[in-house]
């Protein structure tokens, strides 16, 4: 092909006479074969297409354990980039002997100062000349510090990743700029227009009231100045314990992984181990206490009528969730749980479509596309290891809140009825698609493979969740949204909620056959 180009490219004329005609007369045929053939039949003269199966790939994830319970997995493919990090076993769930928000202290002060580089900028200059990036991320139960970099540099990342998780300094400047750091956030959170991040806050709040999963994630106000550096240390000592930890590469030899783990992360000991005094004396044990789903309800009055400036500002809204216990993502149901998050779907009254947000999902079909009041309604399921939340996100301006409210219990209640067979395939198909898809970038598989080490100590293919999502049934999601519905709701409300129904209200709704909220008393209309 290069040669042919080149020769086009030279101005080659009877090249050009002979290629006109050649093109002239293929063109021709495969003209008049396609408008001869049937769309449902194959081309004529065309070859055979070979398709990749779901199992055609022959990677294989790799697992060691060190002799500190470091547990380091890997699975090498082709390419000259790499992503490595780890996934630790933290996060703000097992805060309760603590302040609440160490871990939201931890995620600002990532990759800060350690023993090895004196500041974030020589961590940057390091991993830039191999074209690396670096990331953290923390949720209620895992924190994840990623690297993507060329894979000749490995040793570099995995040496940056053992200083900024095992041997931060965390100097008194780098916590004063993650006090401001987080200031200018919960400042941020409060006069932003979307109110998701505060929502997911108010429903594991009401969910699981004041354990675990329930314990804020954002740091408190009153906690910004509270927390310092022994508190810090603290933390650290308890959770950042390498037993507690899965270091993972995708693109990388497992041999080579394991050796830098070996020298980073078992040698050269954790900056705590080596200096005590930067950590409280007495021994805190880490809580192992189970999620305990409690249910019931967190209001937040707040005027949200000028939360947007601008020539077109958005709507004032009232905001709801509702949300039951679902289960963990190692409960047998898990899959069953996905494919009904996804036949859900729904999205914002101006939903393009995509997978999980299509135009076809009950919430927008039965509630959004029917109400032109309801400005979003959106299905979501959150699973953790010991416990789970489904819920639905619905707004809608103050005035229809009611409304709103029994819209949406309905839909609780008809997952429990009847499924339409088109409309499970499609939520199968999209759910088998997404995971696919997500699989494709490599930090993605390096999260996968690092979360299902961390909870299983081994991880499964991709061909068995494919396997299983194809195996779902309508009676295995009826199943399970009937045991939801058997649950205590949750419920999270934010904004002007004078028309919000009661608790028990809502509750008498989920528990009854067509989920419409009891009437209101005679004299309703005057409250």
């Amino acid at each position: 092909m290069m040669v042919l180009r080149s020769l086009h490219s030279r101005g080659c004329q009877p090249f050009k006479r002979f290629h006109r005609l050649f093109a002239t007369s293929v063109s021709s045929d495969i003209s008049s074969a396609a408008k001869s053939t049937p769309l449902s039949e194959p081309l004529p003269g065309l070859p055979k297409p070979i398709f990749a199966t779901v199992g055609s790939s022959n990677h294989e994830t790799k697992i060691t354990v060190l002799e500190n319970g470091l547990r380091v997995a890997s699975e090498n493919r082709y390419g000259k980039f790499s992503t490595v990090g780890v996934v630790i076993d933290s996060g703000s769930r097992y805060e309760v002997a603590y302040p609440s928000g160490v871990s939201h202290f931890l995620e600002k002060l990532a990759f800060g100062a350690t023993q090895e580089y004196g500041d974030r900028d020589k961590i940057m200059q390091v991993l830039e000349k191999h074209g690396g990036i670096c990331d953290c991320q923390s949720s209620r139960d895992t924190f994840i510090y990623a690297a993507s970099i060329e894979t000749s540099a490995l040793d570099t990342a995995i040496k940056v990743l053992g200083e900024v998780i095992l041997r931060p300094k965390l100097t008194p400047q780098e916590i004063d700029d993650a006090r401001l750091a987080i200031s200018f956030e919960l400042e941020n959170m409060e006069i932003r227009p979307e109110q998701e991040p505060l929502l997911l806050e108010m429903i594991h709040a009401a969910a699981y009231r004041d354990n675990t999963l329930g314990l804020p994630k954002v740091c408190p106000q009153e906690n910004v100045t509270t927390i310092d550096q022994s508190i810090i240390y603290t933390f650290l000592n308890s959770h950042y314990d390498p037993s507690r930890m899965v270091l993972a590469g995708v693109g990388v030899e497992h041999e080579a992984l394991v050796e830098c783990a070996q020298k980073y992360f078992v040698e050269k000991k954790p900056i705590w181990v080596q200096d005590s005094s930067l950590v409280i004396p007495g021994r805190r044990e880490i809580d192992r206490s189970l999620a305990q789903y409690t249910g019931g309800m967190v209001k937040v009055e707040k005027d949200l009528s000028d939360v947007s400036l601008g020539p077109n500002p958005m709507p004032e809204l009232a905001h709801i969730v509702l949300g039951v216990e679902s289960g963990s993502h190692q409960h047998d149901d898990f899959v069953a749980l996905c494919v009904l998050s996804m036949m859900m779907g729904g999205g914002g009254s101006f939903s393009a479509g995509g997978p999980g947000k299509g135009m076809y999902t009950r919430l927008y079909t039965n509630a959004l596309n029917r109400y032109h009041w309801m400005h979003n309604a959106t299905a979501y399921n959150h699973a953790y290891a010991d416990s789970g939340v489904f819920c639905i996100h619905a707004s809608s301006h103050p005035s229809q809140l009611r409304e709103l409210v029994d819209v949406i219990t309905r839909e609780l209640v008809a997952m429990a009825g009847i499924i339409e067979h088109s409309e499970l395939s499609r939520a199968k198909k999209q759910l088998q698609s997404m995971l696919l898809m997500n699989l494709e970038s490599r930090p993605v598989v390096f999260e996968d493979i690092a979360r299902q080490v961390l909870a299983t100590g081994k991880r499964k293919r991709t061909e068995e969740f494919i396997d299983k999502i194809r195996s779902i049934t309508a009676e295995d999601i009826q199943r399970v949204a009937s045991r939801m519905l058997k649950t205590k709701p949750s419920v999270a409300a934010l904004g002007d909620l004078r028309r919000l129904p009661e608790y028990q209200s809502i509750e008498s709704a989920l528990s009854s056959a067509d989920g419409k909220l009891p009437r209101r008393g005679r004299f309703s209309v005057f409250h």
